[in-house]
C-alpha cells in the first residue's frame, strides 16, 4: 500500500498489485475508522462507507487529478512505485 494523498483528515491510498477484486481503476480511502474504495473512472463508492461531506470532498478531489490518477494505477498493478498527488485545499 501506498499513501498518494492526505487532506481534512482523509487518507488516500493504492495497493500495489490490487487488480483482481475490483478489476478497474480504484483508491481506497481511510477517515478515522471508516474504510471506502472509490473508482477513478467515475468517483462512485465501490465498497464501504464514508460520512456524506467526506465522500463529496473525495468524490470532487478525484476528478481534478484524474489523468495522474490512472497513471498511479498503471505503475500500482504491475507493481510499481507510484507518485503522491497535490491534496485537496
Amino acid at each position: 500500500m501506498a499513501v498518494i494523498s492526505m487532506f481534512y483528515g482523509l487518507i488516500i491510498s493504492m495497493y500495489y498489485l490490487d487488480n483482481k477484486r475490483h478489476h478497474l481503476p480504484h483508491i481506497h480511502v481511510k477517515y478515522q475508522e471508516l474504510e471506502a474504495v472509490f473508482s477513478i473512472n467515475n468517483g462512485e463508492i465501490l465498497e464501504g462507507e464514508l460520512p456524506n461531506n467526506k465522500r463529496k470532498l473525495v468524490e470532487a478531489w478525484i476528478e481534478i487529478p484524474k489523468e495522474d490518477l490512472l497513471a498511479d494505477w498503471s505503475l500500482a498493478i504491475s507493481g510499481q512505485n507510484i507518485f503522491t498527488i497535490e491534496p485537496l485545499k
